[in-house]
């Protein structure tokens, strides 16, 4: 094979032998995944808001903002669950620039690969010692999820996994709520198919192992917006976008039918200073239609500390590195915002 094997990474039950997780964090973990489970099912009327840098750099600020997040939560609690974005692993569409904190802990230095699952569970496990939060990331590469799979509160496909059958095999076989986005394309069958087999058993290979999920009844979509064929960036979380997935849900008899929208990415055209109006919008749709109001379970918003984002070398505290990010005094009066429409 044309690659060089540096050396044999420490399984998962090795790393968590070496960081464990309490009884204590355990049980912090188990009620918010019940909590989040019941806002997906309807039997609680709350939001779900997943929100949190584009992508998780540098630990001092991630959790400084967190903490942030922790104070705001405690003023809208009855309104809105918030889950922290740790989102420690970042698809690349080219292959170049910064692929997260899992390859490496410190932007400016080279990878590291075991550093980084170090560097990973330790932020996780400290914004849930810390902060009482278990934090959302992205299952980008399906054999990593188990370093994590005992701290997290909810996990998302993107929109250029959602068509992998390994992405979608491991969604049937993890705890927690899985969010499966609308692939670039914007084609809400190939959505809907990972959902239905994230929801169904099967046996596969993982991690060399012959394994048999139970199938994940919390399987649920992600509107993002996609491309047109000419590169342009179109949304799909407009009232007849909505209307659509609601219909398309209805005719698949799926479990828990919920739509979280991603108020970035395409939805946005990565101007992140238009998720506010994004949210308010389909807050409007939902006081419209109760359909779509009994659909709409949460957002997902990407912010941090600072507006925008910055090259690597620049070194600004608490601003993206990745995609631009909508800053902490816009994010707070978002937060407010969004309880006084639930």
């Amino acid at each position: 094979m044309n690659m060089n094997f540096e050396r044999k990474l420490a399984i998962p039950m090795e790393v968590k032998e070496m960081y464990p997780l309490d009884a204590r964090l355990a049980e912090i973990v188990a009620d918010r995944d019940r909590q989040i489970k019941d806002i997906l099912s309807g039997k609680d009327d709350r939001l779900l808001l997943v929100i949190g840098p584009c992508s998780a750099d540098r630990e001092d600020s991630v959790l400084a903002y967190i903490s942030r997040l922790r104070k705001a939560e405690d003023r809208v609690k009855d309104k809105i669950f918030i889950v922290p974005r740790i989102y420690t692993n970042k698809p690349r569409t080219t292959g170049d620039g910064y692929k997260g904190m899992l390859h490496q802990p410190d932007p400016t230095e080279k990878p590291d690969m075991f550093k980084g699952i170090v560097a990973i569970r330790e932020l996780h496990m400290r914004a849930l010692a810390e902060c009482g939060f278990s934090c959302a990331d992205e299952m980008l590469y399906p054999e990593n999820h188990r370093y994590l799979d005992d701290v997290l509160a909810y996990v998302a496909v993107g929109a250029r996994s959602v068509e992998n059958q390994q992405h979608r095999l491991t969604a049937s076989g993890v705890e927690v709520p899985v969010g499966m986005k609308n692939p670039t394309s914007g084609d809400y069958s190939v959505m809907l198919n990972a959902i239905t087999a994230a929801q169904h058993s099967h046996t596969f290979i993982y991690r060399g192992w012959e394994v048999t999920s139970e199938g994940n009844p919390f399987a649920h979509a992600i509107l993002r917006g996609y491309m047109n064929k000419h590169g342009q960036s179109l949304p799909n979380y407009h009232y007849e976008d909505l209307l659509l997935l609601s219909e398309l849900y209805s005719a698949r008899n799926l479990q828990n039918p919920a739509v979280i929208i991603d108020t970035n990415h395409a939805n946005s055209g990565k101007n992140p200073f238009e998720q506010p109006r994004i949210i308010k919008e389909v807050m409007q749709n939902c006081r419209y239609n109760p359909t779509i109001r009994k659909m709409i379970r949460g957002f997902m918003v990407e912010s941090y500390i600072e507006d925008g984002a910055q090259k690597v070398t620049e070194c600004v505290y608490g601003k993206s590195i990745t995609d631009p990010c909508l800053g902490w005094e816009k994010t707070e009066k978002l937060i407010e915002e969004l309880a006084q429409l639930v």
